[in-house]
């Protein structure tokens, strides 16, 4: 069994802004897989199925970003699942270009605090992260303002395409292995490092 968690902030403000790129993957996900992410459980909204025979459950934190280790400790402890080996938290990074996907088996928090939380909470950095590009903030712009903006028409498309390419990362990571997830989605694109 998987539990996979797409972080972002709940309320329709949020909706499609850089820091619920999470949200907007298990969205995509919930449509691939006939999934309805509409269970109120462990301080998210949840829903359970199976991708090729394997059970996921797919996990949208309402605590806020900031507290996402609250929902995602709940879960793992519930359905007694290991997270350093069947936890995908899927989260947006702005160290990467706009619409770049990196598959890690593990890592620091790298400034995100939802990231930093559920370490906090799991007692470990050893989880399978997605993490999706949103570009760096401009200079003079505050982070908080920045990640809780919304995308230029230019980057829409990019991003559309980009929560498409991290859902498939995702189903290969539960299918194929996360090795194989690493080996098709960390590549460069278009001379981008």
């Amino acid at each position: 069994m998987y539990v996979i968690a797409g972080l972002g902030n709940p309320k329709k403000e949020y909706d499609n802004t850089r820091h619920n790129i999470g949200f907007s993957v298990i969205d995509m996900l919930a449509d691939k897989t006939g999934i309805s992410v509409n269970t109120a459980k462990h301080k998210g909204l949840l829903g359970a199925g199976y991708l090729n025979g394997q059970k996921i459950i797919l996990v949208k934190p309402l605590t806020y970003m900031n507290l996402s280790g609250e929902c995602i400790r709940e879960g793992l402890d519930y359905y007694k699942v290991d997270g350093s080996t069947n936890l995908i938290v899927i989260h947006d990074d702005i160290s990467l270009e706009p619409g770049i996907i990196r598959v890690r088996k593990k890592g620091s928090a790298g400034g995100h605090n939802g990231l930093k939380n559920i370490i906090q909470h799991l007692g470990k950095d050893q989880f399978v992260r997605i993490k999706v590009g949103v570009g760096e903030k401009p200079a003079g712009y505050d982070l908080a303002d920045y990640v809780l903006g919304h995308f230029s028409q230019g980057e829409r498309k990019i991003m559309e395409d980009a929560v498409k390419e991290a859902a498939d990362a995702v189903m290969e990571a539960v299918e194929e292995g996360i090795g194989h997830a690493m080996n098709s989605h960390n590549r460069k694109k278009d001379g981008q490092a």
